[in-house]
């Protein structure tokens, strides 16, 4: 299950960045914390490779659960700041959401797109390009952790496309060191890696920001 991140989002910008996972009587064993450069540094450095990249090789919107409600109405729902309606199928209506990226309130679900964090085509150049299929769309649809899938306005979400943070940041300066801070810990819990352009803007903004604690549980 899927906790909401509205609260953080519109407390305007906390640096928390805490993995969301089912209650449990102790933490997993390979759960890692620790200051957010610290996990920059650690983050393998490579040049990256598009080659053979298609989106389809990446599936996602799935129903993993089977409730009905596929990956993106999931997120929705978890992230609406006013519920929307739902009726057969998880058919969504009305509802309202924010949109970190571009500081925007949206009406309806139909100018909010699901972006995720690191995108698919970012996620193939650092590593996911021999990942197994199944792999690949657990990645897609990851609801283990809230940073990984993020409703943002659909505006935002395509003029960031597959950028990574050395050619876009969101438009919200006050939201950039949340997002790079996200960026780093879900580029850690899939063991991806990261080119040198891409490290010296992290870390060029993460120099501008605390040192904040990240708690990382590594995809299986």
């Amino acid at each position: 299950m899927r906790f909401t991140r509205s609260a953080a989002v519109l407390a305007a910008l906390l640096l928390s960045a805490t993995a969301h996972a089912a209650p449990a009587a102790a933490a997993p064993a390979d759960r890692v914390t620790l200051p957010v450069r610290d996990a920059l540094a650690q983050l393998p450095l490579h040049a990256e490779d598009r080659t053979g990249y298609e989106r389809s090789k990446f599936r996602h919107w799935v129903d993993a659960d089977r409730d009905g409600c596929n990956t993106r109405a999931e997120v929705l729902k978890a992230e609406a700041v006013i519920a929307p309606t739902q009726g057969p199928r998880c058919a969504l209506g009305g509802g309202e959401w924010y949109s970190p990226y571009d500081g925007r309130y949206i009406q309806g679900p139909s100018g909010v797109d699901i972006d995720h964090l690191v995108p698919l085509a970012e996620a193939w150049d650092s590593g996911a390009s021999v990942w197994t299929a199944k792999k690949r769309e657990a990645y897609a649809n990851d609801l283990g952790d809230d940073r990984a899938l993020i409703a943002v306005s659909a505006a935002s979400n395509r003029s960031k496309a597959d950028q990574d943070p050395s050619t876009w940041l969101p438009p919200t300066i006050g939201y950039r060191c949340q997002y790079v801070t996200d960026w780093v810990a879900d580029k850690m819990r899939w063991g991806l890696s990261i080119d040198i352009a891409e490290h010296a803007a992290l870390a060029d903004v993460l120099s501008r920001c605390p040192n904040v604690p990240v708690t990382v549980t590594p995809a299986r």
